[in-house]
């Protein structure tokens, strides 16, 4: 079943209005407050749309408002059955220290279409489209999964290019590919614009891989299903409040590889509002009353990958 077209601007607005709420807090090195701002502007937006919306990832729970926690409801409880995932701002240290990347964020499927991403890490990957099955594998080791990517590429081992959160646990993964002279590009934070890198060749990444947060790698596969890329991940539990809570989501098998397939089904929107500069989105500009905004935005079924630059003024 497809998302109706006129939604795919409520969403938009969605972003928009979070990533402006955040203009005048951008810098001020307070990422408590630029955080709370971009949250409280995107669910102001969201209940106002005409759907019966549910946050399936969320930014924590009932008890920890202002954030748009796992099960709160949305919308003006009209209209169609939404599941919605939420990043209202991916990167707070970018946006309160006015650094490259900060994005506002948001995923859209029918009910019951998105996997219910507990507050966890996730062992992920991601890369790029028309790349045949088993080529590259979750389970496979680095060096396997670049050689077997460099034969199906017709490329030396040298020009394949990876993305990687510059963290201590991914210190392997960067030694190996040093050791293999493979292009790494490290990204402090940021890890849903990261794994989306892989959909446009002028992004010059082949991979995304390594240890993130779960509800991130379920927003990016939003995304990536709409550029038919490719994306496998592990939820990683290491205690057992993550347990507990990952059961309580349905999640049985603590083990299962998710492909793209298991974690969104049917139709989806996405849409990431830049706040500040980066490579998928530029950051928020200033044009009299009005402000500047740089969406990228996918529609699965109606076959929208694009970024939509608008001048909007924000919503009081």
């Amino acid at each position: 079943m497809e998302i109706q077209e006129k939604f795919l601007k409520e969403f938009i607005k969605v972003t928009q209005q979070a990533s402006i709420a955040t203009f005048h807090e951008i810098g001020k090195k307070n990422k408590n407050e630029v955080d709370k701002l971009a949250t409280d502007a995107m669910r102001k937006v969201l209940n106002n749309i005409e759907m019966k919306g549910r946050v399936v990832i969320g930014e924590g729970e009932l008890d920890e408002a202002p954030m748009l926690y796992i099960g709160e409801t949305l919308g003006k409880n009209n209209g169609p059955e939404i599941d919605i995932a939420v990043d209202p701002l991916e990167g707070t240290n970018f946006a309160a220290n006015n650094l490259p990347g900060a994005l506002s964020v948001i995923a859209v499927t029918h009910k019951n279409n998105l996997l219910h991403a507990p507050e966890t890490y996730m062992n992920k990957i991601a890369y790029g489209s028309n790349i045949e099955k088993g080529v590259i594998d979750l389970d496979n080791e680095f060096t396997k999964n670049i050689k077997n990517l460099a034969d199906f590429k017709n490329k030396n081992i040298e020009d394949i290019s990876i993305c990687v959160l510059d963290r201590p646990r991914h210190k392997k993964i960067i030694d190996e590919a040093k050791n293999l002279k493979v292009k790494t590009k490290l990204i402090s934070d940021g890890d849903v614009s990261g794994a989306i890198l892989v959909t446009n060749e002028k992004f010059c990444v082949d991979i995304f891989l390594g240890i993130g947060g779960g509800p991130e790698g379920v927003l990016a596969a939003c995304a990536l299903d709409a550029y038919n890329c490719g994306f496998q991940g592990r939820f990683i539990f290491d205690d057992d409040v993550s347990i507990n809570r990952a059961k309580n989501m349905g999640i049985n098998d603590l083990k299962k590889k998710y492909e793209l397939k298991d974690i969104v089904k049917g139709d989806s929107i996405f849409c990431a509002t830049g706040i500040t500069s980066g490579e998928l989105v530029y950051g928020l500009e200033t044009s009299g009353d009005y402000f500047i905004t740089d969406t990228f935005v996918t529609h699965k079924s109606k076959n929208i990958k694009k970024n939509i630059k608008e001048k909007v003024k924000k919503i009081t």
